[in-house]
């Protein structure tokens, strides 16, 4: 069995590693030690979409054992940049939105939290064409603070947007516990999101 040890390796570094690890020899079982919730999350992912069955283990406080088994699942396709499409045609159009902070624009908090809520409301005016949320910084709050935006956040997401949340965010804030909707994510997987949208909306 393969070890991996990840530990001490910021966002993305661990999923990168474990990326590395296949390309170079798929092996049969894979052991991959963090020292975080998030880079568990991420790299359990990872290797779950690479055809893994995955399990872990946490013996110790600042250690997590992410432990992968070679298995007949198909492997999911990675995402691929989508064709040129006519100007026409929005439905085929991907758009996210980048949402770095838990309130729109600078003067006052409070009125910045009723802007937010009230930007979120208006996203399915997007339509079809809604494709991802990724929520960094100050923005994860959303994904973990009862109240409207989050009601929001989970109903978009039931409808099939797709949102992800900064791991290394939550982590800063203390709230990877507290996340209610979204899909804990990395550095690698936003630069990835941005490549492939259509167009990026940041309020």
């Amino acid at each position: 069995m393969k070890t991996l040890d990840c530990r001490g390796l910021a966002c993305p570094q661990p999923v990168m590693r474990t990326r590395d690890a296949l390309e170079q020899g798929r092996p049969q079982e894979l052991l991959v030690l963090v020292d975080n919730a998030a880079a568990s999350e991420n790299v359990s992912r990872f290797l779950r979409r690479s055809g893994f069955e995955v399990s872990v283990n946490q013996p110790e406080n600042a250690l997590w054992e992410v432990h992968g088994l070679s298995s007949a699942t198909q492997v999911e396709a990675p995402e691929q940049a989508p064709a040129a499409a006519p100007a026409a045609d929005t439905e085929s159009r991907k758009t996210l939105v980048l949402i770095t902070t838990d309130t729109l624009g600078r003067g006052d908090d409070e009125l910045g939290a009723r802007l937010m809520e009230n930007f979120l409301a208006s996203l399915p005016e997007l339509g079809a064409s809604l494709w991802r949320i990724v929520l960094l910084n100050g923005g994860v709050k959303l994904a973990a603070t009862e109240g409207k935006c989050l009601d929001t956040l989970k109903q978009l997401e039931s409808n099939g947007v797709s949102i992800l949340v900064c791991g290394t965010c939550l982590n800063f804030f203390n709230l990877l516990e507290a996340k209610q909707v979204g899909e804990t994510t990395n550095m690698m997987d936003v630069v990835t999101s941005l490549s492939l949208a259509d167009k990026v909306i940041r309020p």
